[in-house]
């Protein structure tokens, strides 16, 4: 059995996120009146929510490549990659949520880990495959 606890951590620590930015959700709606199912309402609700969004659909195509890096590459390297990723998108919600103008840097770093993740797990199958 392959070992993979850095990969591992960032997973959970990744869900951990989403749920942090769900209940962020949850409070921006009863803070700001915003009923369900009702998906916009005030400014504030609104950023709250983009933020989940944002962070589910980053995760989505964050976690394979993470996966697959570890796999084929190695757990340290996709942990380092994975726990950037985490402190992006954390910095991301942060910057959004005061002002959405600002998430640029934490977006631009986010999508760095994921794109040195999705190359890695590319190139970890294809050299499996070319032997």
């Amino acid at each position: 059995m392959t070992s993979l606890p850095l990969t591992s951590l960032v997973t959970l620590l990744v869900t951990l996120l989403m749920f942090a930015t769900a209940i962020n959700v949850g409070r921006a709606r009863q803070r700001y009146g915003v009923q369900a199912p009702a998906t916009t309402g005030h400014e504030m609700f609104d950023r709250a929510l983009r933020i989940q969004m944002n962070t589910l659909e980053s995760a989505m195509a964050m976690l394979p490549a993470l996966w697959i890096y570890a796999v084929f590459i190695g757990d340290r390297g996709a942990g380092a990659m994975g726990g950037i990723w985490i402190c992006a998108r954390i910095w991301y919600a942060l910057a959004y949520q005061k002002d959405p103008a600002k998430r640029g840097g934490g977006f631009g770093l986010g999508f760095l880990a994921f794109v040195g993740l999705w190359l890695g797990a590319l190139w970890g199958v294809a050299r499996v495959m070319m032997h």
